[in-house]
């Protein structure tokens, strides 16, 4: 697959050129205007490759700092449209990192069905807060935050204690609500990772005193992608990719598209220079295999398999030293038994039994 907005960039009205496939660099753009990033024309024997360009179209940003930025990326050849959309809207949502709290430690708390005196919310609901908050972490290790609330007041992200490693997006998440003779402390862990992960796959076992809560690490919340057709020299030769970009507000959408393009280089560079020779023993290595398939992998009726085992015949290779009339002398093994396994042998691993008797 080409991706040839992975080459060379310039974006407009700042020009700057980047080696290869850096456009991870691209990522330090502030994203405060509409930016066109684009590769240069190249050329092949005969055969020039339109200038390719990514232009940011639409941008907005929500009262939680949420983010959401329209593209279009063109021209692309006919067809791959829909292959880099697609690569691209899998690598956004499932391969980005970001930062979750994935454990929290309150005082005077046991087990998340519990509750506080002078706290409006039980612990079930600040857990689900907690889950709400959206961080910005510089470590790549476990970060402890910290919470200490007493009186009256409405506690919000802002009144956390951080450490310097870890920056909030939206200070006004609302935690909890305190009555004037209630106390709220706390500790949370602050966790790098993809993806989602559950309560249940928390591994740590010097933290048992924390209340493990699920976890979702994705910065971005939602792709949408759709190709059109793209004119070039008067004719809809080519493909238009429309992407749109929502995200949590840890990475912007042009961060977030960058490094979803760095992922899909760093996989697919390697293959460039990979050889293939071929092996002497691939017959053998065919043959290995065969021998190692169980009996069991034919799904034969329970009395063609008992039979088979009682005989001592343990693995397809077992099998494969009798012929049909040799099968027919195992002891209570019937003419229709022989034609379940004959017939399940060709079905399944496409092995024909010879008819005749073996030559002992």
């Amino acid at each position: 697959m080409s991706l040839p907005f992975l080459t060379t960039v310039a974006v407009r009205r700042n020009v700057v050129a980047f080696n290869k496939t850096t456009i991870a660099q691209i990522a330090a753009y502030n994203g405060q205007h509409k930016t066109v990033w684009m590769s240069s024309a190249r050329k092949k024997e005969g055969y020039s490759v339109a200038q390719f360009q990514v232009e940011c179209i639409d941008t907005s940003t929500e009262e939680d700092q949420s983010q959401y930025s329209k593209f279009v990326l063109e021209p692309l050849e006919r067809g791959q449209g829909t292959t880099v959309g697609n690569a691209l809207r899998r690598v956004l949502l499932s391969n980005l990192e970001g930062a979750a709290v994935t454990a929290v430690r309150i005082a005077g708390v046991t087990h998340e069905f519990a509750t506080i005196p002078g706290v409006r919310e039980d612990v079930l609901d600040i857990l689900l807060n907690m889950k709400k908050l959206v961080f910005r972490t510089y470590s790549s290790q476990p970060q402890i935050g910290r919470l200490l609330v007493q009186g009256q007041s409405t506690v919000t992200a802002e009144n956390f204690d951080l450490p310097s490693e870890v920056e909030l997006v939206d200070p006004t998440q609302y935690i909890a609500t305190l009555s004037p003779n209630a106390t709220l402390e706390m500790e949370f862990k602050i966790e790098k990772g993809k993806g989602y992960r559950g309560a249940g796959k928390f591994t740590d076992d010097t933290a048992l005193d924390f209340l493990q809560i699920d976890s979702v690490f994705m910065p971005v919340r939602k792709v949408q992608y759709s190709v059109e057709d793209a004119r070039q020299g008067g004719t809809a030769e080519k493909d238009r990719l429309i992407m749109e970009i929502w995200t949590n507000g840890s990475l912007t959408p042009q961060e977030a598209l960058s490094q979803a393009a760095n992922i899909l280089v760093d996989l697919f560079n390697p293959l460039k220079d990979i050889t293939f020779e071929p092996s002497d023993d691939d017959g053998m290595s065919d043959e290995r295999i065969e021998n190692q398939i169980p009996i069991e992998e034919l799904q034969l009726s329970v009395r063609a398999y008992n039979c088979l085992k009682r005989a001592q015949i343990n693995s397809v290779a077992d099998l494969l030293d009798y012929s049909q009339e040799d099968l027919l002398e195992i002891k209570n093994f019937g003419a229709k038994s022989a034609e379940e396994v004959v017939e399940a042998l060709q079905q399944r691993l496409g092995i024909t039994l010879p008819q005749e008797k073996s030559k002992s």
